[in-house]
């Protein structure tokens, strides 16, 4: 694409404005000009150059390759299986669908080729829930459409219990209590989640199991399944989840990929057959160890 620079888009950023003749991502943009795709007057541009009028822009920004979640010979812990679900512990450090950064090496893409086939979205087929890619624990895939829509109408109903339990940096006071706090994005870091205004309402039920010198072991059940909400909600009362690289800050000398979060009670009735199943997991060895170092901590 060939473009002139006017007066009244002198001042901007090539990144930017490539970005919006263009109507792709700033980041799609930033990356083409660093290999030198995008051009002013001829000469390959930086994207932080700010445009002059006459300028004359040359650029081409292609489109990023579609993701596509593929089967994956990937060893799955499986806790539990029928004909209609499948119940994973997921170690940490593995996300749990295909995403940009991570487009194989998944949860599902192990799950597509332990089942075979799952329904639902192309990219987060069988998915009723998630786990962030650094906390361990229970995930239910749903194997058929009937099965998909039953709990996902369970989890929208709050029928669902998930039970987590986390090591945490200070102790909480009171040690049982609601943690409630609206979750959006953080609009100083897009990176990050926050309690803000607008946001959507989420709730964090809290109960410490046992206090150490300078931590503690806290269980929680969600009553709102918001993206990273026991990390936020514990960052901004004031007691950020051990290692947590994003709401807190890693520390060398733990083994844990990120944060020393677990899920490790799975609750609900079965679709078609009514049975109430439960199904729990104690954290992994890397957790334990963590654990076993801040209860020694003085």
């Amino acid at each position: 694409m060939l473009h002139v620079v006017t007066a009244d888009e002198a001042g901007k950023r090539t990144d930017v404005f490539v970005a919006s003749l263009a109507r792709s991502s700033r980041t799609l943009a930033a990356e083409s000009a660093k290999r030198g795709e995008v051009l002013v007057n001829g000469a390959p541009a930086k994207p932080s150059r700010l445009l002059e009028a006459g300028d004359v822009l040359e650029f081409e920004i292609p489109p990023r390759p579609e993701i596509v979640a593929r089967p994956e010979e990937i060893a799955l812990d499986v806790v539990y299986e029928d004909d209609d679900l499948l119940v994973v512990n997921k170690p940490a450090g593995m996300v749990t669908h295909p995403a940009r950064g991570a487009p194989s090496g998944t949860l599902v893409n192990a799950a597509l080729a332990h089942a075979g086939r799952l329904p639902g979205d192309a990219l987060r087929p069988g998915l009723v829930h998630r786990l962030d890619r650094d906390t361990s624990g229970l995930i239910v895939v749903a194997k058929n459409d009937e099965t998909l829509r039953a709990l996902k109408a369970e989890m929208k109903a709050r029928r669902i219990e998930r039970e987590y339990v986390a090591i945490v940096c200070g102790v909480p006071q009171p040690r049982e209590g609601t943690i409630e706090g609206a979750i959006g994005r953080d609009p100083r870091n897009r990176l990050r989640f926050a309690i803000v205004a607008g946001g959507k309402p989420a709730i964090t039920q809290y109960a410490v199991r046992e206090a150490f010198p300078k931590h503690a072991e806290v269980a929680f059940r969600l009553q709102t399944g918001r993206t990273h909400q026991i990390r936020v909600h514990l960052a901004a009362y004031g007691h950020p989840i051990l290692n947590d690289p994003l709401y807190g800050k890693r520390e060398a000398r733990f083994d844990l990929p990120g944060q020393a979060l677990h899920a490790r009670r799975l609750a609900f009735r079965h679709p078609r057959t009514g049975d109430a199943l439960v199904f729990e997991a104690e954290p992994p060895p890397a957790y334990a160890r963590a654990r076993a170092i801040v209860a020694c901590s003085s």
